[in-house]
């Protein structure tokens, strides 16, 4: 499932192609991905809407649009889900086999593809709203993180899931900033002291922060993709840092740990694998 990194990516290579768009037309294949909202109110308020804006909040998107002959502003609300894909091609392209939704800009199309269906894209805000504070959020201290952890007798790995503690941080970022901050992802996150938790914080900004800024140096062009794959998976011609080579821990059961060769560990929680060095997060 895409998670902050990911979503951040392509939020920034969708905003300069959208301002300033105008959607002309629209066409509803799945209406699932709407709800709550309804395929009739959905055309009613969007058709003529023009994109001002475009923000990501945590693993949402939300894009801003100015309604026709109004200067009201309002949010739709998207987010990926497992399979999800959003590009924009010629008006004149066959749209994808799991086409969702197509905005009709004019000379293009803005598609939201989904091969299972469990991503929205949606005029209810609900969710994004109840979202914690951002990882790069000012206002949040080793302090304020530590204290929301002493709440919780949850393992930590499974609480750092928790999208109202902190933002966008899903089960790849979670193991890896664990492992860099060398705290067992088992350990309950009432146990992790302040100075830990405050070296959490910073491996979930660094970690997320480097999925960033290698996901931002490949060009995005997924018409031309055969696969749901998105950013960091594979290696391509010109393209070397995708991040997926970069993992110390995810997805490396077995393998030896890059700091101390003991083979990392795989264990479920909560029904989600994580992936660990036991010798160097013993605590």
């Amino acid at each position: 499932m895409p998670e902050l990194p990911e979503v951040e990516v392509l939020a920034r290579h969708l905003r300069p192609l959208l301002i300033g768009k105008t959607i002309r037309a629209i066409e509803v294949r799945r209406e699932k991905v709407l709800l709550p909202t309804t395929t009739a109110n959905f055309k009613k308020v969007l058709r003529g809407a023009k994109f001002t804006g475009l923000q990501r909040r945590g693993k949402y998107l939300l894009f801003e649009l100015r309604l026709q002959n109004s200067r009201k502003e309002i949010l739709l609300l998207g987010h990926l889900g497992m399979t999800g894909r959003m590009l924009l091609a010629p008006k004149k392209t066959i749209p994808p086999k799991h086409t969702a939704v197509i905005l009709n800009l004019g000379a293009q199309n803005f598609i939201y593809e989904d091969t299972r269906y469990f991503g929205r894209l949606t005029l209810d805000i609900s969710s994004a709203e109840k979202l914690g504070l951002e990882p790069w959020n000012k206002t949040f201290t080793p302090e304020q993180f530590h204290k929301k952890l002493k709440a919780s007798r949850q393992a930590v790995k499974v609480k750092l899931l928790d999208q109202s503690l902190i933002a966008g941080v899903g089960n790849i970022y979670a193991s890896e900033a664990l492992f860099r901050a060398k705290i067992s992802p088992r350990r309950a996150a009432n146990k992790i002291s302040l100075a830990r938790a405050g070296k959490l914080l910073s491996a979930i900004r660094d970690v997320m922060q480097e999925a960033i800024d290698c996901g931002s140096t490949i060009p995005l062009n997924f018409a031309a993709q055969k696969t749901d794959g998105l950013f960091y998976f594979g290696r391509a011609a010109g393209a070397p840092d995708y991040y997926e080579e970069r993992l110390r821990v995810y997805d490396r059961a077995g393998k030896p740990c890059v700091n101390c060769n003991f083979p990392i560990k795989r264990v479920v929680q909560a029904a989600r694998s994580t992936f660990f060095c036991p010798q160097c997060q013993k605590d």
